[in-house]
Order: structure tokens, then C-alpha cells, then sequence
């Protein structure tokens, strides 16, 4: 593999792959597998992991907002879209690119209903959202009826699917709230599905449902984090690989001597004769200010090296005293041999605050 000469995402297609089979082989044959590629493919690249998992065999994507499904249909993404957080100004464009919306209050319904008539829509696929404890989005238990009256006005749309989302399926110290959450969904489901007449399909696990709560598989799963390699517990996260690799370059080296200052702010003060080097990334490519003043760190040559002094835009500084490099040597913020769990750890965060806040200015690499 070449040595990074830049700052660039190295996306592993053949551990997302890897993932993909994992997950799958947890769920039965007849169970569907919607993979979540919103905010780019968790800061990835939505439409390179998109075509992956369709040649994979997936068999449902999900975005957060319209745009980001139009932008999979323009790259010639045919499979089903559900996009998770529609707005009413995007309905009529949600349409016209065959994409299937998330309707989870009473006002989203109307509007989505008024949209679907005026275009002379027949059996419009939608997907109807509960909330059973996320307290997020979601219609409440006690909106059936109201779901109902709203359905039998219409031929407009058709239920494809009811879903909800678990809150805290990898905690478990909150298995009884889990458990809760389980029964409230098969209850709206039952009385749902037997005031319209069918079944529409069925689905309420996350990556963390799909491996500790085998029961609760349903018709359909949804895999977001676990497909760019993170199972929220350490034992799973051996058992995943991480797609992307966030490498850098040394841009230049400088040494300091005892109490001389570094960065914005004067924010990093030397402790002795120090080596500090200079790498071309910084908050503008999603390396956050929370990152600096030593709480953060950097691999050169298998070795930590702190972020000091104050983050900038386009820059950071680290502390290479002790450490065996030159300019132009590669760097590794994360990747397979320093999860971004780890990093996100360092600053008191979660892996998805750190893989999806990579910029889209940083240069992207595949892997096959």
C-alpha cells in the first residue's frame, strides 16, 4: 500500500465487505439488510459504499435527508431508498426520485398526503415511524387512530414498512428499557396491521440490535455503524474492521527550547528542548479544537505523538520529541491499528462524532 503523500481517507471497500457478511450472518435468510449511508456513508463516501453494498446484495439504503438520496439516484443507485428526516419543502423532489419517506408526526403525514395527491400518486410507498422511547421523532402509541383516518382518505400512499429505533441496544444495564421498547412496537405493529388490512414489513434494530437481541430481528434490520467497522462494544469491535484511514503527512519540523510557545494563543508551552512537527489537517478537515492541547494524538512510526497548542484550520502541531521521523514521513490520525474509538476516547467522544466529521476536502482513496 503506498505511503500517504497528503492528507487523505483511505476507504477499505474489502472491509466493508467484511463487515456486511458479518452482520448478515447474524441475521436469517428471509430477514432484509438496510444499510444507513446518511452524512456521506458516515464520513466516508456515500456513493462508493452505496455501490458496494448493492454488490453485495442489500437490499435497502437509508439517508437522512432528500439530498442525499438524489445524489445516489444521480450516480445511478437503484435500490430503495427510505429517507430518514424528510422535510415538506423536499416532498415533491422525494418523488420525482422514487425515494420513500419516513412519516413520523401528524403534520409530516398531511403534508406528505397533500403532496402525493396533487402529483396523482396511487400506493405511494411510505414508511410509518413510532417512537417507543428515543423521544426523538416519532408518531406516539396512541396516534394509530389517527394514522388510520388519515390512510383510509387516501389511495395516495401505501405502508411499506412501520418501524421504530432502539435507544440503548448496546447497553446492557438497559435491557429492561430495551425489552419495553420491544413490546410497545409489537403492539403498535399488531393494531396497525390489523386496521389496514396487511402486514407491511416490520423493523426496529440497529447494529446493536442486530447483535444482542437476535429476537427482535423482524422483517428488516439497519446497519450504519457497524459497516464502517464499530460494534459500540469493545469484543464486537474485533470482530469488525474499520473501513477508513485518516493519514497525513509531516510538513515540516521544528525544535524548541524550554518555555518557547506554540500555536494560536501561545498554547502549548515547551517542557525542554522539544521536537514538534507541523501536518497539513486541521478543523476545517474535521480535526475539532477539542482535539488539542495534548488531549489528542497522532501515530508516526508506531508511535503516539500529542496534539499541542490550540487546533487551526488547516494545521495541527505535535509533539515529536523521542520520535524517529522526518519531513515528509507518514502520519496516521486513525485507522485499523488506532481505531477512531480510541481517538474519540482521548476527548471524551464516540467514534461517529470522529469518522463523520472527516471534510469532504480531504482527498478519498479506495481500497479493493
Amino acid at each position: 500500500m503506498p505511503k500517504a503523500q497528503e492528507t487523505v481517507l483511505e476507504i477499505n471497500l474489502d472491509s466493508l465487505a467484511h463487515n456486511y457478511k458479518y452482520l448478515r450472518s447474524k441475521l436469517d435468510k428471509s430477514t432484509k439488510f438496510l444499510g444507513v449511508v446518511k452524512a456521506f456513508a458516515y464520513g466516508n463516501d456515500a456513493v462508493a459504499v452505496a455501490k458496494t453494498l448493492v454488490a453485495l446484495g442489500a437490499d435497502y439504503l437509508a439517508v437522512a435527508y432528500v439530498h442525499e438520496g438524489i445524489a445516489l439516484r444521480n450516480s445511478g443507485i437503484e435500490l430503495p431508498i427510505l429517507v430518514l428526516h424528510p422535510q415538506p419543502a423536499n416532498f415533491r423532489d422525494l418523488i420525482e426520485h422514487c425515494l420513500e419517506p419516513s412519516l413520523y408526526s401528524p403534520r409530516i403525514l398531511r403534508e406528505f398526503i397533500k403532496v402525493a395527491e396533487a402529483q396523482a400518486q396511487s400506493d405511494y410507498p411510505v414508511h410509518i415511524k413510532f417512537n417507543t422511547g428515543l423521544n426523538r421523532l416519532g408518531f406516539w402509541e396512541n396516534d394509530v387512530a389517527y394514522v388510520m383516518s388519515q390512510l383510509n382518505e387516501t389511495s395516495s400512499i401505501r405502508v411499506k414498512s412501520i418501524f421504530s429505533h432502539l435507544a440503548a441496544s448496546e447497553d446492557a444495564r438497559e435491557q429492561e428499557f430495551t425489552q419495553n421498547q420491544f413490546s410497545s412496537f409489537k403492539s403498535i405493529c399488531d393494531e396497525l396491521s390489523v386496521q389496514l388490512g396487511y402486514k407491511p414489513m416490520l423493523h426496529l434494530c440497529n447494529t446493536s440490535g442486530v447483535i444482542n437481541y437476535p429476537e427482535a430481528h423482524f422483517d428488516m434490520v439497519r446497519c450504519g455503524i457497524g459497516l464502517y467497522g464499530f460494534g459500540n462494544a469493545a469484543a464486537e469491535d474485533h470482530n469488525l474492521k474499520p473501513i477508513a484511514s485518516l493519514k497525513t503527512v509531516i510538513s515540516q519540523i521544528h525544535l524548541i527550547e524550554i518555555d518557547e510557545t506554540v500555536g494560536y494563543n501561545r498554547g502549548y508551552k515547551a517542557k525542554g528542548f522539544e521536537k514538534i512537527a507541523t501536518l497539513p489537517i486541521g478543523h476545517a478537515d474535521g480535526i475539532g479544537r477539542h482535539f488539542g492541547n495534548e488531549r489528542g494524538y497522532v501515530t508516526i512510526a508506531g508511535k503516539k505523538a500529542a496534539i499541542i497548542g490550540n487546533v487551526c484550520m488547516d494545521m495541527i502541531m505535535v509533539n515529536i520529541t523521542g520520535i524517529e521521523c522526518s519531513e515528509g514521513d507518514e502520519v496516521v490520525v486513525f485507522g485499523a491499528s488506532t481505531p477512531a474509538s480510541q481517538l474519540a476516547d482521548s476527548v471524551g467522544t464516540i467514534s461517529y462524532e470522529v469518522i463523520t466529521g472527516i471534510s469532504q476536502r480531504v482527498k478519498r482513496r479506495y481500497i479493493f
